[in-house]
Order: C-alpha cells, then structure tokens, then sequence
C-alpha cells in the first residue's frame, strides 16, 4: 500500500493542499516534521509524528527530522493560551540532543535515499541577520494573512507578542530552506500546524514559482477531549525511560477506553490492515478481554521501551491487578516499585520492631494502625479478605522480618481495591 493510502485508512488525514495525493503517488518524495526541543523527551503525544516518519522510510520515500534550535527560541504559539517560557541556549541544545538520540530508535538516518536526514533550523537562522530575514523573506507575506491564521486569532485578547507572531513565518522559512537544499515537496504535522505549514507553501510558491504540498493529521484527543498523551495526574508521558518507567507506559495505554483503543490501534500499530481489523472484530465480540488495550500496549511498549521492559511492566502489573500472578519481587528495585505503589497509603515502622515476629492483629493495629480496632483487622483476616505480599492470612499468622519485600517494605492488600503499605526504618 502506498504511503498516501496507508495514511486514509489509519484516520491520518485531516486536511491537504491541492495536488498532494496526487503528487505523494506519483513518485518517492521527501517529507518533513519538525519537533520543538522544549524537553529533553518527546512524549506519547509526538509519536503519531515519529510513526508518520517511520511510515514515510517504509513505504520508500525519504524521512526529514528538523529540530526547531531556532524556532525553539521563539515559541509557537499554536494552541497556547499564554506566552510560554522561553528556553535557555543550553537547555535547547541539550533537549535537541537528547531528542535526536530519541528518533533514531524508530528510523534510519543515513545518505541513502530513503535514509533519513535530521537538521536544524539553528544552522541557517545563526548567520541570518534580522534585516535579512524582514526584506528578503518578511516582503513576501503579508500581515492580513498572517493575521488571519487560527494561531494568531485565537491569541489576540488575551496578547500575542512579536516574538510569537512570527513564528509562522519563521517555520515557513523552513519549509522553503529544505524545499531548494534537500528536495523536500511535503510538508507533516498536526492539524493544529495547518497555519504554519500553508506559509512554508505559500512562501516556496512566492519565492520559487514552484509548488509544495502539505497533509495534516487529525490530533490525538482523548474520550473526554483532553490531549493524549497526560496521565490521570495531568502529566506527559515521556518516551524517555528515566522519565516515565515502562509500568507507568504499559498502564497508560492499557486503561484507553475502547474508543480510544480503536482509533489509537490504527495510527500507532505497524501490525496489517487485515491483522487491525481482525483484533477489532474480536474486541467488539468480546470487549471484557480488552483485546485492542493489552495488543497495543504490548506494541508500543516493546518498541518504546523494550521486550524485557514489557516483561517487567506486566510482572509489576499482574502485583495489583492480578491475584494469580506469582510475583518476583527480586525482578524488581526499589525506585521501580515505588511507582508501582504510587499513591498507595504508606505506615512508617520501626524494623527491629519486628526481631520478634508480631501476631497480625497486633501489627495491623497497634504496630501499624493500619486499622483502628482488633475487630476490624480480626473480620477482614477472617473473611478470606487480608493478604501479605499477596500471601493469605489467618488469625494465627505471625509477621516476621521474613514477609520484607527488597529490605524496605510489607505490602497488604484487602479485597482488590484496597492497599496499604508499611515502609520500615
């Protein structure tokens, strides 16, 4: 399938300029994205433009990666309420770093022709002086069709400076920079980028008398209309390890709704048409066994992470969602299950309290009072209800120095929903 219907049947396309379907299959092109190094980590919310890059290798035509070093400086004001922070030099150049180590786990740089090509924009803005850019590139666009962009509109009451308002015209610059010195015909982004994209087409037509091509994709939104890519809590989930672990990835893509699922299986899955299709049929048949949930995030956290990262985030998994599984806890270290029992309720306690072992009620109570009277640990332990470490319990259990988990900590569960921690000193 050529890279232009791949595209219509995942739900891809949002919005083209004249020509470009014809153009995208007519002959192998080069194709841009540009990423702004406003962290040291991409987050989930870029992969839709990573797979878009890795779609391009695959299906013969050349991937561009542009790092925004300059336009990293200004700021893009699209789908900002407010002026963002602008970035120290140094922590731009460091995110780009980091970023540029990020994409090249999902695509093949090289000078082969469907190698990708990665570049900054900082190396052809350095060396361009302000005078420069207002008369050889400002002339060309005015300022009613600048104004007339989304971006600027949607900023106007509540203040758009000078700096953010030239960003359009800036990343237009781009696409014309890489449209004469790196043959590049399209331009890829979001469709929130659909006001900066069409400059860089309508700056190459002015400037060059010849014609570029531009595809945007329709936004990842989650169920409730917030953005993907933010956990419960409202925080990005990264790509880079260090900064979400592979548990906190597994479990942010195993809990997408069913519609989320669907729509997601298709943009980020490389699995066939007929295999996507296929898992969809069987999800809709039974929607219990979450079918779509536990493919994708299998997927994604293999190719994000790693098959011994997906191994490790399901083991972690399976210590609370799954009262079958034996656990491992020497698989794991402590930085690592502090995540997994992240937000649980955590009971500080004294570790040569336990030299002699405790009767539980007493350690439930009066040791950890974990609960407020004998009666009520006694009917949780004997209900079947109470686990230590995912062990059962009876009245007559005695805890020991033996139930610590890594030297740190006794884990009790009652029922599924209910967790409790006891963090020893």
């Amino acid at each position: 399938m050529n890279f232009y219907d791949e595209l219509a049947w995942r739900g891809l396309i949002q919005d083209t300029v004249n020509e470009t379907e014809s153009f995208m299959k007519s002959k192998p092109f080069a194709a841009y994205i540009g990423f702004d190094p406003t962290a040291a980590s991409l987050h989930l919310g870029n992969f839709q433009q990573i797979t878009l890059l890795q779609r391009l290798q695959i299906s013969g035509n050349r991937p561009i990666a542009l790092m925004g070093g300059a336009t990293g400086r200004v700021g893009d004001p699209t789908g900002k309420s407010e002026e963002r922070n602008l970035l120290s030099i140094d922590e731009i150049n460091h995110n780009i770093a980091c970023i540029e180590k990020q994409l090249s786990k999902f695509i093949e740089f090289g000078k082969e022709r469907n190698q990708a090509v990665l570049v900054n924009n900082y190396d052809w803005f350095s060396s361009f002086s302000f005078l420069d850019f207002i008369r050889d590139v400002g002339k060309h666009i005015t300022v009613s069709y600048m104004m007339s962009k989304d971006s600027v509109q949607n900023r106007l009451e509540s203040g758009l400076s000078y700096t953010e308002f030239t960003y359009q015209l800036i990343q237009g610059y781009d696409f014309y920079h890489l449209h004469k010195h790196y043959d590049c015909h399209v331009q890829l982004g979001g469709s929130d980028q659909w006001g900066n994209i069409t400059t860089g087409v309508e700056l190459i037509r002015r400037l060059s008398n010849q014609k570029a091509y531009a595809l945007t994709s329709p936004l990842i939104l989650r169920s409730d209309g917030s953005k993907f890519g933010k956990s419960a809590t409202g925080e990005n989930v990264w790509l880079d390890p260090k900064m979400t672990s592979s548990y906190k990835f597994y479990q942010f893509i195993l809990n997408r709704t069913d519609e989320e699922a669907q729509n997601l299986i298709k943009r980020f899955s490389f699995k066939s048409k007929e295999e996507i299709l296929s898992l969809i049929e069987h999800h809709l048949a039974e929607p219990h066994l979450r079918v779509l949930q536990r493919n994708l995030a299998e997927e994604l956290t293999i190719a994000v992470h790693s098959k011994e990262a997906l191994i490790l985030a399901q083991k972690a998994s399976g210590i609370l969602f799954d009262k079958n599984a034996q656990v491992e806890w020497n698989a794991f270290d402590i930085e690592f299950l502090n995540e997994v029992f992240e937000g649980v309720p955590r009971f500080p306690m004294a570790k040569s309290e336990l030299d002699t072992p405790i009767d539980i009620v007493d350690f439930l109570v009066q040791k950890t009072k974990i609960y407020k009277s004998n009666n009520e640990a006694r009917r949780f332990i004997q209900d079947n209800a109470l686990k230590i470490n995912k062990n059962n319990t009876t009245l007559e259990t005695k805890v020991s120095k033996e139930h610590i988990i890594l030297d740190k900590y006794i884990w009790i569960a009652q029922g599924k929903k209910n967790h409790y921690l006891v963090e020893l000193t």
